[in-house]
């Protein structure tokens, strides 16, 4: 099969690998019809995350049809279209019965912290990912679903982690009718936050970023007020400007370790790796929220140490919540919001790449190039099934 292939910090290719195969009865094995290239999979293409191995296949966004299942799978069968949540969770250990899907213990047990991830490093678990033409996907009766025959695919791929990583990161802000709500990050996942306040009843949205494309983009697809932090010289005094003096009542992290605009911050934690990546977002989102407000974490950070204000967070009597997004506890009311028309999450996909061209797809998104947000892989198999003629390409 064809995959993405990991050669080293900034170095990824288009590889022939062997196929995959039931390696245990409840596994299945997938044709990609789509696969994303997530702002995550950058901290691995930058170098960032410990234990990112030559010769893996990155990937934990994608969709296809299932080809193959193991014996003891019950609720696939081959022919169905599905989508497939990045967390790989068991469904019957303790974090899963309390809908912790992203904390799963048994699929990385030797973890003291994520659970696993497809295509994430071997601190993930090591499992491969679903840049390819084919993936192994264990516990099939617990993550995959099935796509329901009116939820278009470019819309179903998004459900496999940004918009449910978005809303989560919402949620998380326990957003109360009327708030305010800033958002840090213009990406993909800031973006889906910023549409998921408005769904949970914020009065008012901001976005701040330093990408002007990308601030045009959110502007318009989340209807919300925006910042460059460029033309800003203090981020907390200036939301405290622009909100009576008080502060956001809800502020969420959607960067995470390789935030720019703070220089200490970036050539300490991305460039000495003496620290778990630039928390410079971090930062911003406790010196911002008003005393006593929600500050949500998704934001993806290394395992050590962070040179966080946590005085800060204390003295002002700040909730903190974060993790890793459970992808199938949400599933069913953002399907229910695709149906109604509320959010369309295709929408913010700017790429469709071959997977033939993996090399080119990750140096245009990751350098920002031709007004990128979300690129999407396109695998052989996929344009042999179905026809995205339609669909231009970058």
């Amino acid at each position: 099969m064809l995959a993405m292939d990991y050669r080293g910090p900034y170095r990824v290719r288009a590889a022939h690998k062997p196929d995959p195969h039931i390696e245990h009865p409840g596994d299945a094995i997938v044709r990609v019809t789509r696969s994303c290239i997530c702002g995550s999979d950058l901290h691995l293409y930058h170098g960032l995350v410990p234990d990112t191995r030559v010769g893996s296949t990155f990937g934990h966004e994608f969709t296809g049809i299932v080809e193959e299942v193991g014996p003891d799978v019950q609720k696939l069968k081959p022919g169905d279209r599905v989508l497939v949540p990045f967390n790989i969770a068991c469904g019957a250990c303790f974090f899963c019965e309390r809908e912790l899907y992203g904390n799963c213990h048994h699929t990385n047990p030797e973890a003291t912290a994520v659970g696993a991830i497809f295509g994430y490093s071997h601190t993930a678990g090591g499992y491969d990912g679903g840049q390819a033409e084919l993936v192994r996907v264990p516990m099939a009766d617990v993550g995959p679903t099935v796509i329901p025959d009116d939820i278009d695919e470019d819309d179903a791929v998004l459900l496999t982690d940004a918009f449910p990583t978005g809303y989560q990161a919402a949620e998380m802000g326990d957003i109360d009718a009327g708030d305010t709500v800033v958002v840090f990050g213009a990406g993909p996942i800031g973006i889906f936050a910023a549409k998921s306040a408005w769904l949970m009843g914020a009065g008012r949205v901001i976005v701040v970023d330093h990408v002007e494309y990308r601030l045009e983009f959110v502007k318009r697809f989340a209807q919300c007020e925006v910042v460059n932090f460029r033309e800003v010289q203090d981020m907390a005094l200036h939301i405290k400007r622009m909100t009576d003096g008080l502060g956001a009542d809800v502020c969420i992290d959607a960067v995470g370790c390789e935030a720019a605009g703070n220089a200490a911050q970036t050539l300490t934690g991305l460039y000495t790796m003496m620290q778990a990546g630039s928390a410079t977002a971090l930062h911003w989102a406790i010196n911002s929220v008003r005393k006593g407000g929600n500050v949500s974490i998704v934001g993806v950070y290394g395992p050590t140490f962070n040179a966080v204000p946590i005085g800060n967070a204390l003295n002002k009597g700040l909730t903190l919540r974060m993790n890793q997004a459970s992808v199938k506890r949400h599933l069913p009311r953002l399907i229910e919001h695709v149906r109604a028309g509320n959010v369309k999450p295709s929408d913010i996909i700017t790429h469709r790449i071959p997977l033939e061209e993996v090399s080119d797809a990750y140096h245009i998104f990751s350098g920002k190039l031709d007004h990128c947000i979300k690129t999407i892989l396109v695998t052989p198999g996929a344009r042999q099934v179905q026809s995205l003629t339609a669909a231009p390409m970058h």
